[in-house]
C-alpha cells in the first residue's frame, strides 16, 4: 500500500505526515465528528502524544481506529 504525504501547518511550524489512504479517510472523518479541520485534528493529536515513545503519523493511526471501534461499538449497541 502506498502512503500519502500531506503538508500541514502545526503550532506554527510546517511539517508532513505519510499515511495510507484509508487511514487519510479515518483521520477526515474523525476531525469531520469534532467539528474541527484535519490541521487542527492534527495539533490535538500532536499535543497529546508522547513525543519521544511516538510519531505523529502512529498517533493518527491509534486515534483513527479508536474511532472506528468506538463507532462499531455504537452501532452494535442498536437494537
Amino acid at each position: 500500500m502506498k502512503l500519502e504525504k500531506r503538508s500541514l501547518r502545526i503550532a506554527g511550524h510546517r511539517t508532513s505526515v505519510a499515511l495510507e489512504p484509508e487511514f487519510w479517510a479515518a483521520v477526515e472523518r474523525l476531525a469531520y465528528a469534532r467539528g474541527v479541520s484535519i490541521p487542527v485534528l492534527c495539533a490535538m493529536v500532536d499535543q497529546t502524544r508522547v513525543k519521544e515513545d511516538q510519531s505523529l503519523a502512529s498517533a493518527l493511526r491509534v486515534q483513527a481506529l479508536t474511532f472506528a471501534q468506538d463507532q462499531a461499538q455504537a452501532r452494535a449497541a442498536w437494537p
